[in-house]
């Protein structure tokens, strides 16, 4: 936003602050949160603390002390902004995804070279886990974790000399003692479990292969009765949904062996390529956006196929009949492809329309366009401090920035300059 947009929503600014930020213990330090959100959303090519403080005609000094070194608990603002997201958006799905952040040197915390999904590659980059609400409509963060590489875990090794030189790399950042290294999946669940301690009450869970290849972290949302639609690869084994487990032949000596399926599991690309075209049909999720100059009302469409599969693992419990859970796959095979693309597990019901399967399925896009604005508009990346409480207080910051700028895009589109 330019100054005098800014100046418009001055007031309704104030009062999303007052509300946002009240659990901070002292007046200067509310007040200097809402001076820093005003800061993330001004116009300005980078929001790191000097160039926002210049904007805002503020001392820097006052910037770099409240993010980097003031003791406020982002947790009861997460809260806050968690609870207004979730009325606001009445999100459709929650859902799981991580973004790099290209860094140079080793002293920022959890900097690594490391896999980036955002990079397409190995680089030298933090990553952050990150929890959204989010509808057809809008989509906004409801958590955070940094991720921690095992590099940045002294109990990952026994050689003393790395134990050493990772006890002073924590030091430096002020990592606390109880942050450990943990899987990505790992760290979703924490920030799932949170929510729900905070009252939000989740719908289903979406996230890509890199969580849903985890049958662990589908048995977790299991256990919690939260539905999901999740990638995966289309190595994943399973059994046809109709596939019913034999007892084997009985000695009559020691315990009878367990039911088991008959023959060996088949992956879940052959289940769709044995199901042949016939399965497929033709669905549209979406129309295109406004970010689509070319064709901004292009139909979003494509062919899927949605089976009844009961996915192989060792870890997935059985019933007392040796069956194994039945789910949806769903997978998408192009016109023109060879074979399918793409391809979900989903516990939704057994009655669940395709094109809901299929909506569910795709709604992470919005979580593209979050980072995209996240980043490039408010400056989640711009953060240039190396302490792990100032990267937690920034991107929180960033994220009360964000939910403002959406409560004003759904309630006030002229105030974004959106008719």
């Amino acid at each position: 936003m330019d100054t005098a947009a800014l100046a418009r929503v001055g007031e309704q600014l104030d009062t999303f602050a007052g509300e946002v930020f009240s659990s901070l213990a002292r007046k200067d330090q509310r007040a200097t949160a809402g001076v820093y959100v005003r800061g993330l959303m001004l116009d300005g090519r980078r929001k790191s603390m000097q160039p926002m403080a210049q904007r805002l005609q503020v001392d820097h000094q006052r910037l770099q002390q409240f993010v980097t070194t003031s003791k406020w608990d982002v947790a009861p603002v997460r809260k806050t902004l968690s609870r207004r997201a979730c009325d606001l958006i009445a999100p459709d799905a929650w859902v799981i995804d991580d973004t790099g952040f290209t860094k140079d040197g080793d002293r920022s915390p959890g900097v690594a070279r490391q896999y980036s999904g955002t990079l397409g590659k190995v680089g030298n980059c933090q990553i952050a886990v990150s929890v959204h609400a989010a509808s057809d409509a809008a989509s906004a963060p409801l958590g955070w974790r940094l991720f921690l590489p095992e590099g940045w875990d002294d109990r990952s090794t026994t050689d003393p000399d790395a134990i050493a030189a990772i006890t002073a790399r924590r030091k430096r950042s002020a990592i606390p003692d109880t942050e450990h290294h943990r899987t990505k999946w790992e760290m979703a669940i924490e920030m799932i479990d949170e929510l729900i301690e905070w009252g939000r009450i989740p719908p289903a869970a979406v996230a890509d292969a890199g969580y849903g290849d985890a049958t662990a972290f589908r048995l977790a949302l299991t256990e919690r009765g939260i539905d999901y639609v999740v990638a995966i690869k289309g190595a994943t084994s399973a059994y046809p949904g109709d596939a019913v487990p034999e007892a084997p032949p009985y000695s009559g000596r020691g315990r009878p062996p367990a039911p088991r399926y008959p023959g060996p599991a088949a992956s879940c690309r052959d289940l769709v390529v044995a199901a042949g075209r016939k399965a497929l049909r033709t669905v549209t999720w979406r129309r295109g956006s406004k970010a689509d100059p070319a064709n901004p009302t292009a139909a979003m469409r494509s062919r899927f196929a949605a089976l009844r599969v009961r996915p192989a693992n060792r870890d997935i419990p059985r019933a007392e009949d040796g069956a194994l859970p039945e789910v949806w796959l769903l997978a998408e095979w192009p016109t023109g492809a060879d074979e399918p693309t793409d391809y979900w597990l989903s516990t939704l019901s057994e009655d669940t329309p395709l094109p809901e399967l299929v909506r569910l399925a795709k709604i992470r896009w919005r979580i593209e366009h979050d980072y995209r604005e996240l980043k490039t508009g408010l400056g989640l990346d711009h953060f240039e401090g190396r302490s792990w409480l100032g990267w937690h207080h920034h991107a929180t910051l960033v994220t009360a920035a964000h939910l403002f700028i959406t409560t004003l895009r759904l309630t006030d589109p002229k105030a974004t300059g959106q008719d």
